[in-house]
């Protein structure tokens, strides 16, 4: 229901948006107070305004997924030109109620609009092309136990893929192509492997083909996070009861295991007998046949604590338990880093460690970026990524 509380708020930014477009519009050319290009102007606006709800509303189909897809890179659009034109507007409200009123007089609307528009721009193309380039991340951790023979392991930590409208086959080629050029003994994914829908895949079969081509000496493994569910969301808000169960559709399941990627629902493996790997269920979405997660102390319950421990979890969440539970290396994601400043700011008040590294007690945690992206399809002032932690025994 929050999302219709909301409706209201989007609808005066969006007008507030649309009339300043029109104001500037009109400082630049005399055609522009034409009645008709004043229409056409409206109507191409509202129509990108309403990509979020169309897209909602249409059923599954090529349609729809183009409406989605629009919608997407339009929220990134109209979040950062209300930042700009806001920014804008307080800076020459300022010089006005200061004794700068013939420098604010000269700040025509028609230049200020065009630096607005130059900077939205470059923002949101920037950001476009900057999500779509992974990187890699490297960390280094020492553990102080035996892992039965070997002194080193190579741990390839990606999260947050969110495989459907905004992520594809060729993010996915990028991916595979970097982890396989680390040579990993291990791979592990994070959670949101998808998008909430399973429709949203693009060409499932051929995705299927790419992860399985994923080179490892011990495997790859994964755990579910809050978005590899079937939900309905409309702009970054779900519907459906607040206590309704929500679960994973079947198909993801059967994808992963085609895959050839091992799904840890709340369980543990021992890997070579060397070293435990426990995968968790999302905090808040647990999924099929979870109830309640177990709790950090439940999570160690019957392990060899002579061994190293590696949880893989996707919310960085209950870090001061885990380390009390005897867990040696806690890899996560969720946040993407913000995605889109400043909500790198935001994440940072949020989360422990919504970033990078943390050392709690005796264990380490890192937490990725992520691969992909939730909603606009930008990253600003963030990175796409893959991580290698290169583990040292002793």
């Amino acid at each position: 229901m929050l999302a219709v509380y909301l409706s209201p708020v989007y609808i005066l930014l969006n007008l507030y948006i649309l009339r300043w477009l029109l104001r500037w519009m009109n400082t630049c050319s005399s055609h522009f107070h034409r009645k008709g290009i004043k229409a056409c102007v409206i109507v191409v606006y509202s129509f990108l305004a309403l990509t979020l709800l169309t897209g909602f509303l249409l059923p599954g189909g090529w349609l729809g997924r183009l409406m989605k897809l629009i919608g997407n890179y339009w929220l990134g659009v109209m979040l950062y030109a209300l930042l700009v034109i806001a920014a804008a507007d307080l800076v020459r409200m300022i010089l006005r109620k200061m004794a700068y009123h013939r420098f604010a007089q000269k700040l025509k609307l028609s230049y200020v609009g065009a630096v607005c528009v130059i900077v939205t721009a470059a923002l949101c193309i920037g950001g476009a092309v900057n999500a779509r380039v992974i990187r890699t991340t490297d960390y280094d951790v020492t553990v102080d136990k035996q892992a039965d023979g070997i002194q080193k392991l190579k741990i390839v930590l990606t999260a947050d893929l969110h495989l459907g409208y905004n992520t594809g086959c060729h993010e996915m080629e990028q991916m595979v192509r970097k982890i396989n050029a680390q040579k990993p003994d291990l791979v592990v994914i994070a959670g949101d492997i998808f998008d909430n829908e399973y429709e949203a895949l693009d060409h499932p079969k051929r995705l299927i083909s790419i992860l399985k081509g994923i080179e490892s000496k011990y495997g790859v493994y994964a755990c579910y996070g809050n978005h590899d569910i079937e939900e309905k969301i409309l702009a970054g808000f779900t519907f459906g009861g607040r206590h309704e169960k929500k679960e994973s559709d079947p198909r993801m399941d059967t994808f992963l295991d085609k895959a050839g990627i091992t799904l840890l629902r709340d369980e543990k493996i021992l890997i070579d007998n060397r070293f435990y790997l426990y995968g968790r269920p999302d905090l808040h979405r647990p999924g099929r046949g979870i109830e309640v997660r177990k709790s950090a102390k439940e999570v160690t319950d019957g392990m060899d604590q002579e061994k190293p421990i590696i949880v893989l979890d996707h919310e960085p969440k209950e870090l001061e338990e885990l380390s009390e539970a005897g867990v040696d290396l806690d890899l996560s994601g969720h946040t993407h880093d913000g995605q889109m400043f400043p909500g790198n700011l935001v994440t940072r008040l949020m989360w422990e460690n919504s970033y990078g590294y943390l050392k709690k007690g005796d264990m380490h945690n890192i937490v990725t970026s992520g691969v992909g992206v939730f909603g606009p399809y930008m990253r600003v002032g963030t990175k796409a990524e893959i991580c290698v932690v290169n583990v040292q025994f002793q």
